[in-house]
């Protein structure tokens, strides 16, 4: 029989610790920027907005992407795409002016976009086919435990310090990332691979209809993500939970540590069909026990229920859209993906911040389940009803990317 190839080789460790530290980086901002501009400016709406339009530049980036990959070296685009971040970021130090504050967002989201998508494609080209599902769990495993870590600690820094704080430990971060990436390997672009880039379009470069379907799959979870990510901690305040709140992203990540592996080799021996549906009924039930939480420990059995679906939905879907393209479009269902997933996180913030400005920020978690459902009656009319139009298989292994 024959044994399964390896996973962990130094390069795959050193792209996964870099998406980690880099998660770390700009996902801290992502949660701490709402925060701050809800306390100086006492609008719910005008936080979320920070979030929006950072996932609107790293969207209107993310097409672009595929062909900056094919036409300069991976690991000098990501050099210089980070040193953007940190340059945007430092710029952020001591401002309190909403509109540069969102300009300079703007840069961190084209820098995330593009970052994001290198990160991730350099990952799943050297993950092994039949371990693909597997792949992708650890290697979004660094990335969630990054975005679910980020707003426990950065709202239990500004509870002690200033903004400023934040601005300083993600600059140090993403220069942490820089001298780490230099040790990775540059990827070599063979001849052929060339030929092809040059015959394709922008819309074949940007665009493939295999990953189109999971890609608005992950937007309809991300959606409810942003809600979680931006407003919890108003929702602690108006339940009174006071601390709690960061307990709830300490237990999301250790729920996620434990999940992603299991999702990941289950997805790989199963296939996606058997993950979904628990998955996503879990996350259900958290947003439903979020929406009633009045004590801690509702508040953490929530976070144990959206875990699971965070941790198993989202590295599925992804599997689910790489495993669906050739080789060569990787880079382009990563791009999809990540972008769907910043779409998600953008309406999220930027529409159930609106909603808890004319309601109350219990309401938005009950309403979020409305996306949730959403997610299962379009799977299940996609790939139980109809047969998919695209060639989805069972699991990678079918596939032969």
């Amino acid at each position: 029989m024959k044994q399964p190839s390896k996973i962990w080789t130094a390069q795959f460790t050193a792209i996964v610790l870099m998406a980690f530290l880099f998660f770390l980086c700009l996902q801290m901002l992502t949660a701490g920027f709402p925060a701050f501009i809800t306390d100086i400016e006492n609008d719910p709406a005008q936080g979320g907005l920070m979030t929006t339009i950072f996932m609107v530049a790293a969207i209107a980036t993310r097409p672009f992407v595929p062909s900056l990959m094919q036409k300069m070296d991976n690991k000098k685009l990501s050099l210089i795409s980070l040193g953007l971040v940190a340059i945007s970021v430092s710029l952020s130090f001591g401002q309190d002016s909403v509109a540069l504050l969102l300009l300079l967002r703007v840069f961190h989201g084209i820098g995330f976009g593009i970052i994001t998508t290198v990160f991730s494609t350099m990952a799943t080209n050297i993950i092994p086919t039949q371990r693909l599902g597997e792949g992708i769990g650890y290697y979004g495993l660094a990335t969630s435990v990054g975005t679910s870590l980020d707003p426990m600690l950065a709202l239990a820094l500004l509870q002690v310090f200033a903004f400023n704080i934040l601005i300083a430990l993600s600059v140090g971060l993403t220069f942490l990332t820089m001298i780490l990436n230099m040790f990775v390997k540059s990827t070599p672009k063979a001849g052929s691979q060339k030929v092809i880039v040059q015959q394709s379009s922008f819309k074949e470069q940007a665009f493939d209809r295999n990953a189109f379907t999971p890609a608005i799959l992950t937007a309809f979870f991300l959606i409810t993500l942003g809600g979680v990510v931006s407003f919890l901690r108003e929702l602690g305040k108006e339940a009174n939970l006071g601390g709690s709140i960061s307990l709830f992203f300490l237990v999301l990540t250790i729920i996620m540590i434990i999940v992603r592996p299991v999702s990941g080799r289950m997805y790989d021996k199963y296939g996606h069909k058997v993950i979904i549906y628990p998955a996503t009924i879990s996350g259900i039930i958290g947003l439903s026990l979020l929406a009633v939480t009045g004590n801690t420990i509702t508040l953490l059995v929530a976070a144990g229920f959206y875990g699971i679906a965070y941790g198993t939905v989202t590295p599925t879907l992804q599997a689910l859209a790489v495993s669906a393209v050739t080789k060569e479009k990787q880079g382009t269902a990563n791009a999809m993906y990540f972008s769907s997933m910043d779409l998600g996180m953008a309406v999220g913030s930027a529409g159930l911040g609106i909603l808890a400005s004319h309601t109350s920020y219990h309401f938005i978690y009950g309403f979020s389940i409305v996306f949730l459902a959403g997610l299962l009656l379009a799977y299940t009319f996609i790939f139980i009803l109809k047969k998919p139009k695209a060639n989805y298989s069972e699991t990678p292994n079918e596939v032969g990317i």
